[in-house]
């Protein structure tokens, strides 16, 4: 076995944030360099994890403490990671460009799951469970103290299905999700169940779509910049339903059909005889029963052989209700040219041994790397992880 090396980080220093009640104020905390030591990269891991043919699995970063959604700096330097239960958010250099972090900063503590982290014009915003905040210049920034502008405050305060996954769009602005307060519920408020849109310069906000249980991932289609997103079922219908889903917005203003009707074609048993599932989009694929979906990604690089070209990479982060648990892998959804599903089918799995209920990892989101590698993070092993084709 070919043993490499990475670096670790190995201690955290906590920084107080100063709370302020002003929505202009800032809270501060500093961003510190945690230290660093060489090891033998461990694949005892690793080692477990089936990929295609040529593909390999890698550690960029460990010691990353619940490691949730990823954004990278446009030079592909510096990589900003939220968490949910750890409250913190990250920052990870790698300053020798060999693919591997070798600094990792702690830029804030003690927040409010800040799960959802973008970037825009060098700006870093961050999504906890009610507010959207901006840390201006960040890369210039990434060693001081963090003072930061919110955005908006107005978000439900419910921390169930409260934590965000946040992005740009191509039209500029700022996508964030409002999950259901509940396992399956009608909610007075119409923002719940619903992925908004803020123009961050005005701060104004809209809803772009409804219906939506709890989605943690979306991105945009290369080609025509439609929306897509995962979408995790509801709960307590069995052990092999409802689906997850796969979906697809063509235009603003659509409705997905929770709480009423479930995977396209199944009618909520509480909610479902007030509306029909023909009112609703269906999803693009269904998924898993319980898998989790949560970020995506369409492969856009050069790097993996030409059958992966604008394949949608899932990740799943496993079911924690089912009583043969399903998920803790990256699935792979791929168009025809009439642009319909081909399927859903595995690229990477192995976290859950067979027989075994506790796994070895839960990945959450991906991301590009410049060579056209990609990032998985894993909020249970604390880690990210690298795959890249060397080829057979």
């Amino acid at each position: 076995m070919r043993i490499s090396t990475t670096i670790l980080a190995v201690s955290i220093l906590a920084v107080a944030c100063a709370k302020k009640e002003s929505a202009n104020s800032s809270e501060l905390a500093t961003a510190t360099l945690v230290s660093q030591v060489e090891t033998a990269q461990d694949r005892s891991v690793l080692d477990q994890i089936r990929l295609p043919e040529g593909f390999r699995i890698d550690y960029y970063a460990q010691d990353v403490t619940n490691a949730r959604s990823m954004c990278l700096s446009p030079d592909g330097k510096t990589l900003y990671v939220g968490t949910r239960k750890e409250g913190n958010v990250y920052a990870l250099r790698d300053t020798d460009g060999d693919m591997r972090a070798d600094e990792k900063y702690t830029l804030l503590t003690d927040m409010n799951m800040p799960n959802g982290v973008a970037l825009k014009d060098g700006d870093l915003y961050i999504a906890e469970v009610n507010r959207v905040l901006k840390i201006a210049d960040i890369d210039a920034r990434i060693a001081d103290d963090m003072d930061y502008e919110v955005i908006r405050d107005d978000y439900p305060t419910e921390t169930h299905h409260g934590w965000k996954y946040i992005a740009f769009g191509p039209d500029g602005k700022l996508y964030v999700p409002v999950g259901a307060p509940c396992n399956i519920c009608e909610s007075e408020d119409r923002i719940f169940n619903t992925i908004t849109r803020i123009d961050v310069e005005s701060g104004e906000r809209e809803i772009v779509q409804e219906g939506v249980r709890n989605t943690v991932g979306f991105t945009w289609h290369p080609d025509t910049d439609e929306l897509w997103f995962t979408d995790n079922g509801r709960d307590w219908m069995g052990d092999d339903s409802p689906s997850c889903e796969l979906n697809r917005a063509p235009q603003d203003g659509l409705h997905y059909g929770y709480p009423y009707c479930h995977q396209g074609d199944m009618a909520d048993p509480e909610f479902g005889a007030k509306r029909a599932c023909d009112e609703f989009v269906a999803p693009y694929q269904n998924l898993g029963p319980h898998v989790a979906p949560l970020g995506l990604e369409f492969y856009e690089a050069d790097q993996f052989p030409e059958e992966y070209h604008r394949a949608i990479l899932i990740a799943e982060h496993g079911s924690w209700n089912r009583t043969d648990p399903i998920g803790y892998r990256i699935s792979m959804v791929r168009q025809n040219d009439q642009g319909n599903s081909r399927g859903y089918e595995m690229f990477a799995e192995g976290w859950l041994v067979a027989g075994q209920k506790k796994p070895l990892g839960r990945p959450v989101d991906l991301e590009h790397l410049p060579d056209g590698s990609i990032l998985i993070s894993d909020d249970y092993a604390h880690c990210i992880y690298r795959v890249s084709y060397v080829g057979s």
